[in-house]
């Protein structure tokens, strides 16, 4: 069952004085450099420098008192275990958090920072599979996207979007498992009936795009570097709402992610991961496709990755 916009807005209740109401601005160096006015939704300045603060606390405030005694389980490629961990920690909850060897380095010494319980897994399936194991043994588990409440707090980006930016024609959202475009593209299409909502995934992390095409969700090989976008496949959940609501799931390489990333900050001086990144190759694909007079509103998903991340990506490519 697909959630609605009045879910949307009851989570937005929920997690409101407990994250921030990112900026949207127009931003008049994206608009030049890709010939189209563009505004972008920084949730990269959110409470843990992602959108995921918001999901994470959404679910945590619904515990009762024997899960938040008992703690919980989260499993990532970086930003939803950070953002279980810090937001578990504010709220006194114990948490552990299950992450892949590919993970970001800093992403780990961050969630144990936070006080969590981070193991590290050799891939992200068999993080998938521990975490489910550490649930089956009294955990509550956090999980990233298949979770209604966590894509109803993930939609409060849209409803965001929708009451601060002004005309859209085009909305891009990056896709790991789904649950931010489930989310978003849930507000908006009851906001702004008329917005298409394009999703965003890299070659090497096409769970959306493969259950798409097979009908359902399957599992997929991984190979993309940008590991929060690595999801083993995407949810029954997701896939219905992603299905139903989004217009056409756009893929671009890992090397056009780091340039997006490298473009990004050049020309909206916003310093973003690669998993957003990958958001400006792909609206130059939705401009090829719309033509003139698209007004482009991009979720600037999350800004947590190093400068020496960022510059050996940037030397594997071969990019400036």
């Amino acid at each position: 069952m697909l959630i609605n916009v009045a879910d949307v807005e009851a989570a937005a209740e929920r997690i409101a004085g407990h994250v921030i109401r990112t900026p949207t601005v127009p931003s008049p160096g994206l608009s030049a450099f890709l010939g189209a006015q563009v505004t972008a939704k920084l949730e990269l300045l959110q409470h843990t420098g992602s959108f995921k603060a918001r999901g994470a606390t959404a679910k945590l405030l619904s515990l009762g008192e024997a899960e938040r005694a008992a703690g919980v389980v989260a499993v990532s490629g970086g930003n939803h275990g950070i953002a279980v961990a810090v937001m578990a920690g504010a709220l006194d909850i114990k948490a552990t958090v299950v992450m892949p060897r590919s993970a970001p380095r800093r992403a780990v010494r961050i969630a144990e920072a936070a006080g969590a319980n981070v193991i590290v897994a050799d891939a992200m399936d068999g993080a998938f599979a521990l975490a489910e194991e550490l649930r089956t043994e009294g955990l509550t588990l956090v999980h990233p996207f298949d979770d209604p409440v966590v894509i109803a707090a993930q939609g409060t980006v849209g409803l965001e979007l929708d009451e601060d930016a002004g005309e859209l024609t085009d909305v891009l959202v990056s896709i790991g498992g789904g649950g931010l475009i489930s989310g978003v593209a849930t507000a908006l299409r009851a906001r702004r009936p008329g917005v298409r909502i394009w999703g965003v995934e890299t070659e090497g992390a096409r769970a959306m795009s493969e259950a798409l095409a097979a009908g359902g969700p399957v599992p997929v090989q991984l190979s993309s570097i940008v590991s929060t976008l690595s999801a083993p496949s995407a949810s029954q959940l997701t896939y219905d709402h992603v299905s139903a609501l989004v217009t056409e799931i756009l893929t671009v390489t890992d090397a056009e992610a780091v340039q997006g990333t490298l473009d990004l900050a050049d020309h909206a001086k916003a310093w973003a991961e690669p998993a957003a990144g990958c958001l400006v190759p792909a609206a130059r694909k939705v401009l090829e496709r719309v033509g003139e007079g698209a007004r482009i509103g991009l979720v600037v998903c999350g800004g947590n990755a190093s400068a020496s991340d960022v510059t050996a990506w940037a030397e594997r490519f071969g990019l400036s």
